[in-house]
């Protein structure tokens, strides 16, 4: 089985296909210019500086709002770890749940409701 990158059971991944598909994930200079002219043809080269600048914003709140987290995160966090708490020495006395006067433990049976509206 020369060539092939596993002899598992059941896979089929060959050098070829490897290389084939870390091929496609790489984008040249024809493939970056050919889609900046498909983005400029579908929104128009003066929506594009109005586009730019919301995405900046945009980058800038999430950047802001990530670091207010770490930030949170840190502080909130004790300096030392949490001891873990000591076993309780106390035995549970058993309890028992009597019901109170006036309790209703049998059900009663629900009248149906009659339909009066005239079909």
């Amino acid at each position: 089985m020369a060539g092939r990158m596993s002899d598992r059971p059941g896979t089929h991944t060959t050098v070829a296909s490897v290389k084939k598909v870390k091929a496609m994930g790489r984008l040249g200079p024809t493939e970056i210019i050919l889609i900046l002219v498909v983005v400029i043809l579908l929104f128009g080269a003066k929506k594009l500086p109005d586009m730019a600048r919301s995405l900046g914003k945009s980058a800038r709140i999430l950047k802001s709002e990530a670091k207010a987290m770490k930030a949170e995160d840190q502080q909130s966090a004790p300096a030392d770890p949490p001891q873990p708490a000591a076993p309780e020495q106390q035995t549970a006395a058993p309890r028992t749940i009597q019901a109170a006067p006036g309790d209703v433990t049998s059900s009663r049976p629900v009248a149906e409701p009659t339909d009066t509206t005239k079909r």
